[in-house]
């Protein structure tokens, strides 16, 4: 599995599609990072106070619990991306119906015990921490294909399927580096088409992992 091979999967399904990837980015991040501040201002006493004051304890934590509550959105939107990249038709509706119901619940609580998880690890030390995250990074995508799976097996499912390919997961982040910096010489605007790029590779990357076990498990069964 070549970095290469999954940037150009990740190219291809975005293909004709990029006006909708980059609204849905927009509209995700938008909501993520825009109401958990708006809720901090008016946690704090208005935009003046918060401006004059450095932390306000009761804001913060509305701020907290709030990009907390909105946390499975960034989920939904790399479930998204993973429709497209299997060729499947997507609007701005399709960021929201991901969170229906007990959906939304299992998303949340995914989100939960992969960071408690990955801090417990972390406090052992750094290095630790950074491979147990990388191990613990598709558990997402495989709760999108297994909305029934108990959390805890979608985690131990995560680590298996990343058995070998933690590396090259963390090589494909590492790539985008460059056009990162390039970004930043834009004034970020280039990032309104890197994101997406990202986000679909990410996609590619775990629609390939499956494809491998899959190769590989019907190999063994012949």
């Amino acid at each position: 599995m070549r970095i290469k091979d999954i940037k150009k999967d990740a190219l291809a399904s975005l293909k004709g599609r990029w006006g909708i990837a980059i609204l849905l980015m927009i509209i995700t991040y938008a909501i993520y990072l825009i109401v958990p501040i708006a809720a901090e201002i008016i946690a704090s006493g208005g935009f003046g106070a918060w401006v004059n004051q450095e932390s306000i304890p009761a804001a913060a934590g509305l701020s907290t619990v709030v990009s907390l509550a909105f946390a499975p959105l960034l989920f939904s939107l790399y479930w998204v991306f993973l429709d497209m990249r299997r060729g499947r038709e997507v609007t701005i509706g399709s960021l929201f119906s991901n969170l229906s119901g007990m959906m939304y619940i299992k998303m949340l609580g995914l989100y939960l015990l992969v960071t408690i998880y990955t801090v417990l690890w972390s406090l052992l030390l750094i290095i630790p921490g950074i491979i147990k995250g990388l191990a613990y990074s598709q558990t997402y995508f495989i709760l999108k294909d297994n909305p029934g799976i108990v959390l805890n097996d979608a985690i131990t499912q995560s680590r298996k399927l990343m058995d070998g390919y933690k590396g090259k997961y963390f090589l494909l982040n590492l790539s985008f580096i460059g056009w990162g910096l390039l970004c930043i010489l834009t004034l970020g605007i280039g990032f309104i088409w890197l994101a997406p790029y990202i986000t679909a590779s990410l996609a590619s990357f775990y629609q390939r992992l499956i494809e491998n076990r899959d190769a590989q498990m019907a190999a063994a069964l012949e």
